[in-house]
């Protein structure tokens, strides 16, 4: 076994990963672009672009002996779970083609050339579903940080809307479903559960309110 290679992978369609990352629009307001949240955050790149290696050397990522590339996971629940991470709360969710050569690693790929397929906002700080992106307060030269916020707690700041993100990055971007936020068939039985609630809470009313007028004389 010692010197063989492992058979080359040649798929007839891109792989498809999963993986967070920081929203970004350039100072002017004219270009849209994303960056990592580990290794090579520091670097940005565009909805279809090539990796380059965080370390400033001059090899083809994805290099085998370091740990340059671009990253995805192959499971949607575990990126989402990474959103979770106090760091990352801010972060959107990128759905992606893996293009180029790729290595594989436990839990997704480890490639050379991405494109970004669908872009999806988290909830707001408050727990309501996102409604437009405004300024996360971070950024790096050049580029501001965006985050997710609903209408509510946006008022009276300046936001951009999904559409005109979407139009800056060449990608469609749309809210995620918010953790928070109740779906029809949680909201029936809740409100079954109020409605008996109030009831009882009727029925007692009137119970003491037929002792008060039959106690007058």
């Amino acid at each position: 076994m010692i010197g063989r290679r492992l058979p080359e992978e040649r798929p007839r369609v891109a792989p498809v990963g999963y993986k967070i990352a920081t929203l970004l629009l350039s100072a002017g307001g004219d270009r849209a672009g994303f960056a990592g949240v580990s290794i090579g955050r520091g670097q940005t790149y565009g909805v279809e672009d090539d990796a380059r290696c965080a370390y400033g050397r001059r090899h083809a990522s994805p290099a085998p002996r370091c740990d340059c590339g671009f990253y995805c996971l192959g499971s949607e629940a575990e990126a989402r779970d990474l959103l979770c991470v106090t760091e990352y709360r801010f972060a959107a969710l990128l759905t992606v083609d893996v293009l180029g050569s790729y290595i594989r690693y436990q839990r997704g790929l480890r490639y050379s050339r991405q494109r970004v397929t669908a872009v999806r906002v988290g909830a707001c700080a408050c727990g309501n579903p996102a409604e437009l992106l405004v300024d996360a307060g971070a950024g790096m030269t050049g580029r501001r940080a965006l985050t997710g916020c609903c209408l509510s707690c946006a008022a009276g700041r300046i936001g951009l809307s999904f559409g005109a993100y979407a139009r800056l990055a060449g990608v469609p971007v749309t809210a995620d479903a918010s953790p928070y936020v109740l779906g029809e068939r949680d909201v029936v039985p809740r409100l079954v559960a109020e409605v008996t609630l109030l009831q009882a809470r009727l029925d007692r009313c009137q119970e003491q309110l037929g002792r008060l007028l039959g106690s007058d004389p």
